[in-house]
């Protein structure tokens, strides 16, 4: 992928979705989007700069004021939200074949993702707030106090290219079932897709200015951060990308929600079960080609098993399907793009110069020509000082260390600047759950990882600030206002 100033195909996205309609870039940047499994040119996308974001921003900022949406119903935002759905649902094939050929996620999964998840989660939001009580009466020392619920205001929402359409709806939604207007600035990866949400947007009938998209680089990122009108920010992508938003946000007291990197544990205990391992790493560890921010690249295990399991994990790798992800049967696609394959390869080759022992993979497979494709690959002996164990790689490649005993596994697993994932591996679920509750992170699974719509989801440590998803999910787009009134209101 790279920067062009040519056009070339009918997936070109020229222009960007400001005010309910479909506007004019202020500058001529734009960005050649590449398909990852074959290399070739799939379309460009407008880059937004500073004038385009303070349009979009200026827009969300009339409608939340002086437009409908900051004076609507829960139940009337319910009912735009399941429509909204409705229209995403309708377009989920097509979307989930884009975000496939964009950044290499096998289809079956972004069928799940980017097809089915955006519309559930709108759906989890419109039930949200049908149910959640906007204000409430207490009595006081005097009176009565009125708490109520606002929407935060101006929502500035960055998203990365790994997991575009579901993550960018863990944003969209909440703040749109809160009566938040947004502006969404999608990674140029994956601007393509982005503006499948205006096209249902606009079907849905959400009013101008709610809900605009300007696809942008750092440098509009930056913009959307720093804009005075904005209220919140909401960010998904790198640990080194969020501290820089939480600096920003920080000197101007700017509400903010960080989704950010993760170096994940996988414990496997002495009394674990190797079938229910191996049935449940492609959750944990090899999820979106492991271009997840979840993926558990360190598997922990008792020394009693280590052999075994360095063999088990050596053979599931080897009999992964390597290939275009548009294949329902391949099991691993490619990296997003030329720049991630290259980060990737470095991690393994600073690898091979460690202690590390390489157990199988360690570079590009011999059958792959074209695109962006890399081996899956497992070292193993692992020291938890390497950089193969510190750093995220946000590619298939698995780190195995041994360890003496729980305290030693808790340890080793807590030994890091993440806190974001982890799961713990046993036959004994009560024995699983006791680890998994001195785990430092936010998530972690007992005998499989996957992400529940239903509950909070984010990071500890260097992971993250606040939550998505689940009821919690919206909490980060109110604001509360507590009015000190008489003692008539008690009884209304």
């Amino acid at each position: 992928m790279s920067l062009t100033a040519e056009r070339h195909t009918d997936l070109d996205r020229p222009r960007f979705f400001i005010d309910g309609k479909w506007a004019e870039p202020r500058g001529s940047h734009t960005y050649r989007v590449d398909e990852a499994a074959t290399g070739e040119i799939l379309g460009t996308a407008a880059l937004g700069g500073e004038d385009d974001i303070d349009t979009a921003v200026r827009a969300a900022r009339a409608a939340l004021d002086h437009g409908p949406w900051g004076r609507t119903s829960a139940a009337e935002r319910a009912a735009v939200l399941r429509r909204f759905a409705d229209a995403l649902q309708k377009r989920a094939a097509d979307t989930a074949t884009l975000v496939t050929r964009e950044n290499g996620m096998p289809i079956q999964l972004s069928q799940q993702v980017n097809g089915g998840a955006p519309a559930a989660v709108l759906r989890v939001y419109a039930d949200v707030i049908e149910q959640l009580a906007f204000e409430d009466v207490r009595p006081s020392s005097v009176g009565s106090t009125i708490v109520r619920r606002d929407p935060v205001g101006v929502v500035g929402a960055i998203t990365p290219w790994n997991f575009p359409q579901a993550l960018a709806m863990f944003k969209v939604a909440p703040a749109l079932a809160a009566g938040c207007t947004v502006v969404l600035k999608p990674s140029p990866e994956t601007a393509l897709d982005a503006y499948i949400l205006a096209e249902a947007a606009l079907e849905a009938g959400l009013p101008p200015g709610v809900l605009n998209i300007v696809a942008g680089d750092r440098d509009a990122g930056a913009a959307l951060v720093a804009h005075p009108l904005v209220d919140k920010i909401a960010f998904t992508g790198s640990t080194t990308a969020g501290r820089a938003i939480g600096e920003e946000c920080g000197r101007s007291f700017r509400r903010h929600s960080l989704e950010l990197g993760g170096k994940s544990a996988a414990i496997f205990l002495d009394d674990g079960e190797i079938d229910t391992l191996l049935t449940g790493l492609a959750g944990a560890s090899f999820l979106n080609n492991s271009q997840t921010c979840t993926t558990q690249s360190r598997i922990l295990v008792a020394r009693s098993r280590y052999d075994e399991v360095i063999d088990a994990v050596a053979g599931y790798v080897s009999a992964m399907t390597i290939g275009n992800p548009l294949d329902p049967a391949v099991t691993l696609g490619p990296m997003a793009s030329s720049a991630q394959l290259d980060r990737v390869l470095g991690y393994i080759e600073t690898a091979k110069k460690s202690s590390a022992r390489l157990v199988v993979g360690g570079g590009r497979p011999a059958d792959q020509d074209r695109g962006w494709f890399v081996e899956p690959t497992v070292f193993a002996d692992v020291d938890n000082n390497d950089t193969l164990a510190r750093e995220e790689v946000f590619g298939p490649v698995i780190a195995l260390m041994p360890f003496d005993d729980e305290d030693d596994a808790v340890r080793l697993a807590n030994d890091s600047e993440y806190g974001l994932a982890g799961s713990v591996w046993s036959a004994d679920e009560d024995r699983a759950l006791a680890v998994a509750g001195r785990i430092r992170t936010g998530t972690i699974g007992l005998n499989y990882y996957l992400l529940d719509l239903g509950a909070p989801f984010g990071g500890v440590k260097n992971s993250g600030v606040g939550r998505e998803l689940g009821p919690e999910g919206i909490d980060a787009y109110l604001e509360y206002k507590a009015v000190y009134a008489s003692k008539k209101y008690l009884a209304s």
